[in-house]
C-alpha cells in the first residue's frame, strides 16, 4: 500500500525531467534516495528466476537450450584454473601487449559463467565442486582486472595487481556480479560443503565491488564523481554500474545502505545518460552498442524489477532511440555502420537486440535480430549460450527464448536516419547505402573522421572505415594518433595544404545539416583541421542520386601551400587505367566507378597490407587506398566526384 501511495504521488507530481538538456538527470529526477528505499523488494520478489531446487521451473526455462547448456558445462568438469602469472599483466608495461594475460584470464571467467549454466539447467549438483573450484580460485586473486585496466586505475599506475587497491573496472565488475549470483543460487549448497568458502564468497564481492563503490568513487573516472581530463563517459559507466547493481541488490541487507547505493547507480548512470545526445545514436559505434545503450537497457531492467516494476524508462523517447540505433545502422548480411573503433561487422548480442525491442515497442530491433539469427543459420536457443561471463545476460536470453522463437525476420529498411545532435546521416537508395558523420574529434573512442563516409552497394561496403586493430597500450596512449586507422588521412577525407585533421573537442564540423527530400548530406570540415592548414572553409556536400553518390567539395583557403588530395579507403581492387574514372571491384563481386575530373586531378593507389587479425578477420589480407591529388594550387574552388554503381 505504501509502495502504491508512493507511485501516485510520483505521477500527480509529474516527473523533473528536462529532456534536451544537458543535465536532464533522467532517473533522478522520478524518487529521491528515501522513496526509492520504499520502493526496493527483496531479492525473492524482484529476481525472475526460480530457486535452484524448483527443477520444473527451470526445465521450463532452459527448454531446448539445456542440452547445449549441460554439454558446455561437461566440457569444463576438468577444467584446469589457469594461473595469470606476473609477467602476463607485465607484458603490458613491457610491450603494450594486453592478450597475453586476457588469454589466460578470459577463459577461467568463462569457465565460470558455464559451469554455473550448466548447473541451473541440469540440477543434479554434478557441477558444484567446479564452480567452488572456480568461485575460490577467483577469491584468491589479487585483482579480478585486466592489465590494461590495473595500470590505468592503480596508484602508482603498474599493470601488476597492488593488494588492497581493488581496482572496479569492466571484467572485475562483472565477475563480482557472477559470484554475487553463484552465492544466490548455490550459497545453500557451498556452505553445506564449506562455510568458509561460501562466507568467502559475499565477503570478496563486498570487498572488491560495494566497499570502493562507497568509499572510492571519485578513484574511477567512469562513475563520473569526478571530472577526468583524459576521459570521456562511455560504455564504462553503465557496463559497470549494471554489475555494482546486481552485486547491491543480491548482497546487502542493510536497507538504508543498500538505498544509498543503489541511487549512486542511479546518480552515476545519469551522467552517461546526460553525455548521450537526445537522439540515442551511439558515438562509440554498432561494436559498442551491446556495452552501451545495451548495458543501459540491462541496468534499467535490474532496476525496474527491484523496484517491481515502480521505476521504469521504456516508454521513453531517448532509450527507445538509442535501443533503435542498432536497427537503423544496419546494413545487411551482417555489415554494420562502423564509425570510431567498432567492426563493419555486426556482433551485437541478438538476444539482447530482441529483448531491448520487446521492451520498448521497436518492431525494427525485434525483426533484425530474427532476421541475424536466420541469417547466420543460428537459432534463438544456441544465442542464449554464447553470452560468456555475463551471467545476467545469459540468465535473460533464457528467459526471453519463446518470445525471441516467435519473432518474424526481417532485414531493417529505413530510406533516411538522420541524428541531428550526434550528426549521423543514413541514406539508403536502391542498391545504395551511403552514412555520413560530422561531430567533433573527441568522441568516445575516436578517430579523426570529421564529414567521412562509407558506401555500400547491394548492402556490401566498397568505400569504407577499417575500423580499429588489436588493442594494445599505444590504443588508447598517447601513440593513438600515430595508428593510421585512426587518422583521417585513411578514411574517406581530404588531405588539405598538406594537413590532416587533428584530435580535439575543438576539432568540430560546422553547419552540419541533412536534407531527406533531397537525400543530401551538408557540413563545414574546416575546423577539423589545425590552424595551420589555413582553412577558411571546406564545405562538404555528398548527395544520393539513383544510382549514383555525388561529393561535392567546395572550399575556401587563406593560402595554398601544398597539392589538396581526395584520399578514399576501398575494400577491393582499383583500376586506374582509364583517365578520369576508377574502377573499384569488391571481394564480394560489388563494382563503383569513381568519375573525376581527369586535367584536376592525378590518382595514385596504396595497397595496405592487413597483418592484424582483428582487421584481416573482417577485410581479407589487405585494403587499399585511393588518393586523388590535385594538379594545381588554388586558394577557392569546388572539385566534384560522382561515383557511379555499375550494374
Amino acid at each position: 500500500m505504501k509502495r502504491t501511495l508512493l507511485l501516485l504521488a510520483l505521477l500527480l507530481g509529474g516527473l523533473a525531467t528536462t529532456y534536451g538538456s544537458d543535465q536532464r538527470n533522467l532517473l533522478q529526477s522520478t524518487v529521491n534516495q528515501q522513496q526509492l528505499k520504499e520502493l526496493l523488494v527483496s531479492p525473492s520478489e524482484w529476481v525472475p528466476y526460480p530457486a535452484y531446487a524448483d527443477r520444473a521451473a527451470w526445465e521450463a526455462i532452459t527448454g531446448e537450450a539445456k542440452p547445449t547448456l549441460i554439454k558446455n558445462g561437461e566440457k569444463l568438469l576438468s577444467h584446469e584454473w589457469i594461473t595469470v602469472r606476473a609477467t602476463d599483466y607485465l607484458a603490458f608495461e613491457r610491450t603494450g601487449d594486453r592478450k597475453i594475460m586476457e588469454n589466460r584470464h578470459n577463459p577461467n571467467c568463462n569457465a565460470l559463467a558455464t559451469l554455473v549454466l550448466a548447473e541451473l539447467a541440469e540440477g543434479k549438483g554434478r557441477f558444484i565442486d567446479q564452480i567452488i573450484n572456480g568461485a575460490f580460485y577467483f577469491c584468491e586473486m589479487t585483482s579480478w582486472a585486466l592489465s590494461a585496466h590495473t595500470q590505468s586505475i592503480q596508484r602508482p599506475r603498474t599493470a601488476v595487481p597492488i593488494k588492497d587497491q581493488h581496482v572496479m573496472a569492466l571484467v572485475s565488475c562483472e565477475m563480482g556480479a557472477m559470484l554475487a549470483w553463484v552465492d544466490h543460487f548455490f550459497g545453500s549448497e557451498i556452505e553445506a560443503i564449506s562455510p568458509i568458502i561460501s562466507e568467502r564468497i559475499r565477503n570478496e564481492v563486498k570487498e572488491r565491488i560495494i566497499e570502493p563503490y562507497f568509499s572510492r568513487p571519485e578513484d574511477f573516472w567512469w562513475t563520473g564523481a569526478k571530472h577526468y581530463s583524459n576521459h570521456t563517459i562511455n560504455n564504462w559507466n553503465p557496463w559497470c554500474n549494471c554489475n555494482v547493481l546486481q552485486c547491491l541488490l543480491l548482497l546487502e541487507e542493510d536497507p538504508e545502505r543498500l538505498a544509498e547505493g543503489v541511487y549512486r547507480t542511479m546518480q552515476s548512470v545519469d551522467v552517461y545518460l546526460n553525455y548521450v545526445k537526445e537522439d540515442g545514436a551511439c558515438e562509440e559505434g554498432p561494436a559498442y552498442w551491446g556495452h552501451a545503450a545495451g548495458k543501459v537497457y540491462d541496468y534499467l531492467s535490474v532496476l525496474h524489477l527491484a523496484t517491481a516494476g515502480n521505476i521504469s524508462f521504456f516508454d521513453n523517447k531517448m532509450v527507445k532511440n538509442m535501443g533503435e540505433y542498432i536497427a537503423r545502422s544496419y546494413v545487411g548480411n551482417n555489415w554494420v555502420v562502423n564509425f570510431a573503433d567498432a567492426s563493419a561487422k555486426n556482433s551485437a548480442p541478438v538476444s539482447l537486440i530482441h529483448r531491448y525491442g520487446s521492451a520498448v515497442g521497436s518492431e525494427e530491433m525485434c525483426q533484425m535480430a530474427a532476421y541475424v539469427v536466420a541469417l547466420n543459420g543460428s537459432t534463438p536457443q544456441a544465442e542464449a549460450c554464447k553470452n560468456g561471463r555475463d551471467m545476467w545476460r545469459s540468465l535473460e536470453a533464457l528467459r526471453g527464448l519463446d518470445s525471441f522463437a516467435a519473432a518474424t525476420p526481417a532485414v531493417p529498411n529505413y530510406d533516411f536516419t538522420w541524428y541531428p545532435q550526434t550528426e549521423f546521416c543514413y541514406i539508403r537508395n536502391g542498391s545504395i547505402f551511403l552514412a555520413t558523420k560530422g561531430g567533433h574529434n573527441n568522441e568516445s573512442h575516436n578517430h579523426n573522421d570529421i564529414g567521412t563516409f562509407s558506401l555500400y552497394v547491394d548492402n556490401s561496403p566498397v568505400l569504407i572505415d577499417a575500423g580499429v586493430g588489436t588493442y594494445t597500450r599505444q590504443t588508447f596512449g598517447k601513440e593513438r594518433y600515430s595508428i593510421w586507422t585512426m587518422q583521417s588521412g585513411y578514411h574517406n577525407l581530404p588531405t588539405i595544404n598538406g594537413y590532416s585533421q587533428k584530435f580535439g573537442r575543438k576539432q568540430t564540423a560546422r553547419n552540419t545539416k541533412a536534407d531527406q527530400q533531397r537525400k543530401t548530406f551538408t557540413t563545414d570540415i574546416a575546423g577539423a583541421y589545425p590552424a595551420e592548414a589555413g582553412i577558411n572553409e571546406w564545405v562538404r556536400t555528398i548527395s544520393v542520386k539513383s544510382d549514383k553518390v555525388v561529393v561535392s567539395e567546395q572550399f575556401s583557403l587563406k593560402e595554398a601551400t601544398a597539392a589538396n588530395q581526395l584520399n578514399f579507403l576501398s575494400w577491393g581492387e582499383i583500376s586506374t587505367e582509364r583517365k578520369g574514372i576508377v574502377a573499384i571491384t569488391t571481394p564480394e563481386g560489388k563494382s563503383i566507378e569513381l568519375h573525376y575530373n581527369a586535367k584536376a586531378f592525378t590518382p595514385t593507389m596504396e595497397v595496405i597490407p592487413q597483418t592484424d587479425p582483428r582487421l584481416s578477420s573482417v577485410w581479407g589480407p589487405e585494403l587499399k587506398r585511393l588518393t586523388l591529388t590535385a594538379n594545381s594550387l588554388t586558394k577557392r574552388g569546388r572539385y566534384g566526384i560522382e561515383i557511379k554503381v555499375v550494374r
